[in-house]
């Protein structure tokens, strides 16, 4: 053996009566697993501290000037009768009210909201049923009187008042509002309709009114706002589509694609429906453009007929980088499919284990309820505290939180068994498809391969092999909690507005993003070691590491190439739900929404991570079956070997 064959260690050998994945398995990482169980009970005993000390409703709930939560009986009064916000000025301070008032006529400018109830001068039109306030009588506040808040019954010169001071006062006006959160907000047509009447020469005096109509903070306002309202809207349809077509859409494309002479024919038809679900949707947009801006009398506005046309143009552009994409990919992707034949025909003799990414998902559910549970109790536990604003002569109290630094630490505890936990069931998740696809491969009779294979290897990876699964994903989790401190940091230094700091902390920032990538690759390749031998985590990294170097060139070259079909999988069932959910929402809800953009990110979204979970299947399968051929190419000689004369004659041909 030469120095550079030492370098990179000594060749796999079998074990004596090697006939597949080790059966005498034992416990690995005990460690690792003990550490994993002692987290979740410090998080679950902390978690029931925060449960008997907090109440989540002082975070869902909102607050108001005088610390009394709305909705609740907690603070000074009992709120139970007055679940609503309303706010009287833009320091976030309100009054709790029993309903978010909705007023035909928009505004009443003679009709005040203040921290001590309703105040009402000549010409006011609501009655106080309309906005029922909670009583506030008896705090030492500040009350509005004709002078302070309405002088002259002017409603140009009260707006200018003390009381109300351009909305940092202690009253606002009487507006027609919406329910976000039990928050009242005020429409943007109750917002223009008070501008005419408190400022209708259109001066130029700095106000709230003008701040939240000036450029950047109206879009930006109007875009939450209007965001929240889309997807309040769509919200059975992202439920429906999102989670449920997805699903649906990648176990169906997952389960075809184990059928033989299937691939080929999937593979490309899902490449052109991909491109092709994007044109006809940019057609479909610059129609709909063509459409609004021909009414005779519009029904759209200037702004939205531009968003279709941009849109359309949109979706043109990324259809046509996708040809230029899968062109660059073409012979990638013709290369992989050989690879992909031997994972789809090890998923054709266990079908059970598409069914695998529904529990991990399920579980991972199960853990996330609890979880926030916990943090929402956690952050209820934060102590009040006072700010007191300057308004002419007067001093205008708000209420906040404050957290203590146990609140802080418990929060990035909690932070750190959320990485860990996620990351646990990723890799148990890849540990189980690994035993099942190195169980198929070494098996002389592949018809004795089946369901049953699914079942054994799960129940052999969970007791045995935990710990290596924690051991792997402890690592993970200590390198995303690195990234969230300096996440962290990045934005203190963008407070400070510190050049270098930033630059220093953007490096850092992007070298462990690509150790956590590094890692990941590793860990994938420890565990199918794992899976094979039923070795540790640190012996499995070792030997992964030495036979992916051994075999750098083959191994590499295909598993990049095998990537293309796990991206062009992806890409279709992302494609295909977005499209679905366009041509469903904007048949049925076309003219409430404000634009269907905002509900379709957040299903594509939904649908990306969803068919990230199912074509994952495949991706581990490819990279368990090229290690495994691997290990056996170096094990064995040619006519002992366990690889398929197909699959070894098209490892050769194109590794």
């Amino acid at each position: 053996m030469g120095r550079e064959d030492e370098d990179l260690g000594e060749k796999l050998s079998a074990p004596p009566d090697f006939d597949g994945p080790t059966a005498n398995r034992r416990c690995t990482d005990v460690l690792c697993t003990i550490l994993l169980w002692c987290m979740w009970i410090c998080m679950t005993g902390l978690g029931i501290f925060c449960i008997q000390n907090g109440d989540y409703r002082l975070i869902l709930y909102p607050l108001d000037y005088d610390g009394n939560v709305c909705g609740t009986n907690y603070g000074g009064k009992n709120m139970t009768d007055f679940p609503y916000l309303y706010y009287v000025n833009d320091f976030s301070g309100g009054v709790c009210v029993k309903e978010c008032p909705t007023l035909e006529n928009l505004t009443d400018a003679h009709t005040l909201v203040t921290y001590g109830g309703l105040f009402q001068t000549e010409g006011s039109f609501i009655t106080s049923e309309v906005i029922s306030i909670a009583d506030y009588s008896g705090n030492d506040t500040l009350q509005c009187t004709e002078a302070l808040c309405y002088p002259g019954n002017d409603p140009e010169r009260s707006f200018t008042s003390f009381g109300v001071n351009q909305g940092k006062g202690y009253a606002y006006y009487a507006m027609d509002t919406y329910e976000v959160l039990w928050r009242c907000l005020f429409t943007e047509e109750a917002r223009t309709e008070l501008e005419t009447m408190v400022n209708p020469n259109g001066n130029n005096n700095i106000s709230m009114i003008e701040l939240t109509n000036s450029t950047y903070l109206k879009q930006g306002y109007n875009f939450w706002s209007n965001l929240y309202g889309d997807l309040f809207l769509t919200r059975y349809y992202i439920l429906g589509l999102g989670f449920g077509a997805t699903i649906v859409i990648g176990f169906t494309y997952a389960f075809l694609m184990r059928i033989p002479g299937v691939l080929n024919i999937m593979v490309w038809t899902s490449i052109f429906a991909t491109i092709g679900i994007f044109f006809a949707a940019g057609w479909y947009a610059g129609d709909t453009a063509k459409t609004w801006e021909s009414y005779d009398s519009p029904k759209y506005t200037e702004d939205e007929v531009r968003y279709a046309t941009i849109a359309s143009y949109v979706l043109y552009a990324v259809g046509g980088l996708l040809i230029l994409l899968f062109l660059f990919m073409r012979k990638r992707i013709q290369l992989a499919m050989g690879c992909v034949k031997e994972t789809s025909k090890a998923v054709l003799a266990m079908p059970t284990i598409i069914l695998f990414p529904v529990f991990q998902g399920i579980g991972f559910m199960c853990f996330m309820i609890a979880w926030a549970v916990y943090v929402a109790y956690l952050a209820s536990m934060g102590e009040f505290t006072t700010t007191e604003y300057g308004v002419g002569g007067y001093k205008i109290s708000v209420r906040w939180f404050e957290f203590s630094d146990f609140i802080y630490q418990s929060g990035w505890f909690f932070l750190f068994c959320f990485f860990w936990t996620g990351q646990f069931i990723l890799a148990l998740g890849e540990i189980i498809f690994a035993m099942c696809f190195a169980k198929w491969y070494f098996s002389r009779e592949k018809s004795r391969v089946g369901s049953l294979t699914v079942i054994s290897s799960i129940s052999a990876s969970m007791w045995y092999h935990s710990g290596t699964a924690a051991f792997g994903s402890l690592i993970i989790a200590i390198i995303k909690m690195i990234r969230a401190a300096l996440a962290y940091l990045q934005r203190k230094a963008e407070e400070m507005d510190n050049g270098i700091a930033k630059a220093i902390l953007c490096c850092l920032q992007c070298c462990f993003w690509c150790l956590e990538k590094c890692m990941r690759f590793l860990n994938k390749n420890a565990y199918i070691q794992c899976a094979i031998f039923g070795s540790s985590f640190c012996k499995s990294s070792k030997e992964a590491f030495f036979l992916i170097m051994r075999n750098a060139a083959r191994i590499g070259a295909i598993t990049y190439v095998s990537g293309g079909v796990v991206f062009v999988g992806k890409v279709f069932i992302t494609s295909l739900t977005t499209g679905v959910a366009y041509f469903a929402i904007s048949e049925q809800l076309r003219d409430e929404l404000y634009s269907v953009i905002g509900p379709l990110v957040f299903i594509a979204v939904i649908a990306w991570f969803i068919s990230g979970m199912f074509m994952g299947i495949y991706d581990m399968g490819i990279a368990t079956i090229l290690q495994c051929f691997v290990a056996d190419e170096e094990m064995f000689d040619d006519d002992q070997m366990y690889a398929q004369g197909s699959l070894k004659a098209w490892v050769d041909n194109h590794g």
